[in-house]
């Protein structure tokens, strides 16, 4: 069996041994990072390989799963121009969160805890629920008050037991870490754990893929907690790395205007948001994140790429989520951010690939 590769705390270094259920650094809480070093393929090896995200292997920490559901390799299509959507929606439990599911599901079935628990306002705890179930997994998800009811249908149906935290995604995770902190314990963490970020940086090899070898000049992406642009940031330094791009592309991030403090703390040159950023309504509930806890990263992401950060008006997400509809593409609201930002010749002439990242059954069509 693969050796698991230690984890360490990007914010103190601390070292944080594999093979443990710890979640977060013991010396400060925060999320950790994988240390892995892996050795992307060329392209020329990838053909015949088997049609899912495990056909990367050489850039996963884990072998290919018994269970998996075949996610990844989802298609790459033209949407107006320049700009193009990667269709994200189309994965088994209809959002990108499976990338970093099934890594979080095939740990846990490694390090065999007495239960798993996620926190999620829908479609992580539901990827998570999902691929537990398929391995076997007893899980519990976390969920805040107000989490669409067809989210939280999809949850039960996947049989995971559901606990509604009142009040808003901020408690949620709190009450959810409160108990990842018992003994026997795996908490599928989305955010903490970085095994799911090595499963959305899938993402990037599958358009460096389909790009023959090439990324776009831009890669517009929803940010909340961030886990699919860090996934992103790690890909493209990654196949840098190995000589597999000649050029790195420029990292855009995109916040409903209702719930900025990333893009707030990217403008004024701060390090991390203001603690006190209030959660207002909005139609994008899948990034309305007022503290991420990898906050300093992401900028850091963002800022190092050449990138930056765009915000939507709730105006503007209702239109978006309309529009790709009237294209064929149904998605939920969060996923129409990114078109919002971009549809109106926001990045000039660039070429750009927008995340259309959760299926519009999930939350209907916005009418108010």
């Amino acid at each position: 069996m693969t050796a698991l590769p230690d984890c360490f705390c990007p914010s103190d270094g601390t070292r944080v041994p594999a093979g443990t259920l710890a979640w977060c650094c013991p010396v400060c809480r925060g999320p950790l990072d994988l240390d892995f070093s892996p050795n992307p393929a060329p392209l020329k090896s990838l053909g015949g390989r088997v049609n899912s995200l495990w056909r990367y292997a050489e850039s996963l920490p884990l072998p290919a799963p018994a269970f998996s559901l075949g996610e990844g390799r989802t298609p790459l299509v033209p949407l107006d121009g320049a700009i193009s959507a990667k269709l994200d929606f189309l994965m088994p439990t209809l959002s990108f969160k499976d990338r970093g599911a099934v890594m979080l599901a095939a740990l846990a079935l490694r390090l065999a805890p007495e239960r798993v628990i996620a926190d999620s306002s829908g479609n992580a705890g539901t990827a998570v629920a999902a691929y537990c179930a398929r391995a076997g997994l007893p899980c519990t998800v976390y969920v805040p008050e107000g989490t669409s009811p067809k989210k939280l249908e999809q949850l039960g149906a996947h049989g995971a037991r559901l606990e509604v935290v009142p009040g808003d995604r901020e408690r949620t995770a709190v009450a959810a870490r409160s108990a990842a902190d018992e003994p026997g314990v795996f908490y599928a963490s989305h955010v903490h754990n970085p095994y799911f970020l090595q499963g959305t940086k899938t993402y990037v090899h599958e358009l460096w893929e389909d790009l023959d070898g090439r990324l776009p000049d831009a890669l517009v992406i929803p940010v909340g907690n961030g886990t699919l642009l860090l996934g992103a940031a790690l890909a493209v330094r990654e196949l840098h790395a190995a000589g597999l791009i000649a050029k790195a592309p420029a990292l855009y991030a995109v916040q409903a205007a209702a719930v900025a403090p990333l893009a707030d703390a990217w403008r004024t040159g701060a390090d991390e948001p203001p603690g006190t950023t209030p959660v207002s309504a909005t139609l994008a509930e899948g990034i309305a994140i007022a503290r991420p806890p990898r906050a300093r990263q992401i900028l850091r992401a963002v800022r190092g790429s050449g990138g930056g950060f765009l915000t939507v008006t709730e105006d503007q997400i209702r239109h978006a989520q309309t529009d790709l509809a009237g294209r064929g593409l149904y998605v939920e609201t969060t996923a129409a951010a990114c078109w919002a930002a971009v549809r109106d010749g926001a990045l000039g002439d660039r070429t750009a690939v927008v995340p259309l990242c959760g299926a519009g059954l999930k939350s209907g069509l916005a009418t108010n």
